[in-house]
Order: C-alpha cells, then structure tokens, then sequence
C-alpha cells in the first residue's frame, strides 16, 4: 500500500477550489474549519435548516441550500449520514452540479452498495479520516492530524486523484499518512469492524462482563469499574504501544490470564460468526437491511436505543461519573 504525506499533496489545488461541505456534524465541521484553517477561502455549508447549520453560520461560514451549493461548488464532500446521501445526490445534487464537480465521500457506503450511480461527468472520489470529526479537529489545531484514506471511484478529468490528495492534506492526513484504497475495501473493512469489534462486539462484551458480575453478587459500582471504566486504560496503551508492549506494562497476572481466558470468549465458533458477519457485509445483506429499516422509519432502531438507554450499567455509570468531573460525560 502506498503512503502520501504533506510533501506528495498540492493544498494549491484545493485552495483554489470552491468547497462546499454537505453537513455539519462531527465529521463536516471538522473538514470545513481545517479547510478554512488550511487557506481554502470559498468554502459553504449546505445540508438541512437546524441547528448544525446555525452552529455552520455562527462559526461564519456561508450556509446555502443543497441546490444552490451543488450549482455553485467546484467540488462537493458529502459527510450526511449514509441513509440520507441517495436522496440527496438524487434530488438537490445531480441535477445542479456543473460537469466536472467533484464529488467526495468521507466513507464508501452509498457509492459501493450502488445506492448513489453519479453521473458519468463527475469526479467521484474518497477522502476518509481514520478518526471521528472531532479528533480530526482536535489534532489539527495541535499541528499534527489523523491518517487518511483515499480511494478512486471516477476520474473524469483526469485530477482525481491530485484532488484527492489536496483535500486530504487540506485537512491534515497528510501530517500523519495518506493511504489509497479502493471504496470496496473501506466501506466493507470499516461496516465490518464496526459491527464485530468497535461497537456491537465490544458494547456486547462489556455489557456481559458486567451482567455476569452483579449476577454473582458483585456490587455494580465494582462491576462498572472492572467492566468498562478501566477499558479506555488499557485501549489506550494499545493505541499507542500495540498488545505486545501493553502486555510488558501489565500485571504478570493479568497477562497470564488473558493468554488462558481470551480464547474462551473468542472460541472458533466466535470466529465462525464474524465470517458471516463479513459475509452478510460483503453481499450487501446488511446495506439492504438497513436502509430497509430507514424506509420503515427506524423501528428496530427505536427499540434498541430504548432498551440500551435503560441497561443498568447506564444508570450507574451516569451517577459515578458524577463523581469525576473531570470526565466529560456524554449522559447516562
């Protein structure tokens, strides 16, 4: 895999550009104050009235409709949720923007599902930061930046992919590394992880941890501790030191244990089910289901949140962490 840094990148390009960045959540604020930050000097915000585009004109950006920004922009990073982005390229993008815009993607989803056929004029590129919006913004304010990936879906101008290097340095992934890729192989790797370790399979395990604890008579508080609070230690030393080096830093008791008890979760039967994980990625089963589910207006969704918000590890993380002020606790 080939690696691009600050020097392999022309922020001339992009700077010369008018960017719109479509939404303004934690991802879209991130591009558009590092762009800004960056020299780029016509940059708008589009996206849906509300408070996000309140927050966009408050930090004196130029808000414009979907319309109107895909008419005026040179080059379009669409950060909206993934459920939202064929409506809008459908409805308030295709038909306004000129030929030879740019289109960019911060994820591979909508374009590798097919859910988005851009037209065959377009640029059609990816620009992904391997970190949530605002610790993008958080490292380029320090000077340094969170990698990146870019992917290639169509270079219709034949600028595709000095563009897409532009951006990305523009935005600070080529303080860290820029990497290329292919839209399939973000979008399929990134669903897959997700759904198998970062979220569903580690919420699941500490939620079990912490269940099995209180259920063998183990205070709660004690349970939270051991089960999650001390998660974010050890995440971190791996971050930033691998499972090797973390494991000379922890006990020898722990490290013997993990050797002797981590195959006993992760059993072969474990790994057989994160193969059909990958496989119901991989077929596009999951894509479907989920925008299925948007169709019907988030049912599923509706009842897991519900049941997630009123898991008793949530009522006691929310009064322990009352007790560290420090922690800026995003609520129970």
């Amino acid at each position: 895999m080939r690696v691009y840094y600050d020097r392999d990148t022309d922020t001339g390009l992009i700077r010369n550009k008018r960017v719109v960045v479509l939404g303004f959540g934690s991802q879209g604020h991130a591009h558009a104050l590092n762009l800004r930050d960056s020299g780029v000097k016509e940059i708008a915000i589009a996206g849906r009235p509300g408070a996000s585009l309140d927050r966009a004109g408050a930090e004196g950006f130029s808000v414009r409709s979907n319309a109107h920004a895909a008419a005026w922009a040179d080059v379009i990073m669409l950060t909206a949720p993934d459920e939202l982005q064929p409506d809008i390229y459908t409805h308030d993008l295709a038909p306004h923007m000129r030929e030879g815009t740019a289109l960019l993607f911060a994820h591979g989803f909508a374009i590798h599902f097919r859910f988005i056929e851009p037209r065959p004029d377009l640029d059609v590129v990816m620009v992904a930061p391997k970190g949530q919006g605002h610790a993008m913004r958080r490292e380029y304010v320090r000077g340094g930046g969170v990698p990146g990936l870019i992917a290639i879906h169509q270079d219709a101008t034949g600028n595709a992919r000095a563009l897409a290097l532009s951006y990305a340095g523009a935005i600070g992934s080529g303080r860290a590394a820029i990497m290329e890729t292919t839209f399939r192989e973000e979008c399929e790797s990134d669903l897959f992880s997700e759904q198998a370790v970062l979220c569903g399979g580690l919420v699941e395990l500490i939620r079990a941890g912490f269940e099995t604890l209180v259920d063998a008579g183990y205070a709660p508080e004690i349970s939270y501790f051991e089960c999650l609070h001390e998660l974010k230690l050890i995440v971190d030393r791996i971050y930033e030191s691998g499972i090797a080096r973390t494991n000379l830093a922890i006990s020898n008791t722990a490290e013997y244990g993990e050797y002797v008890s981590g195959p006993r979760i992760v059993t072969d039967e474990t790994r057989a089910e994160m193969k059909r994980i990958l496989d119901d990625v991989q077929s596009g089963r999951f894509a479907r289901a989920w925008m299925a589910e948007n169709r019907a207006g988030l049912p599923y969704m509706t009842e897991m949140r519900a049941r997630t918000a009123t898991h008793p590890i949530e009522a006691v993380g929310e009064r322990l962490r009352a007790f560290m002020p420090w922690l800026k606790s995003g609520g129970g």
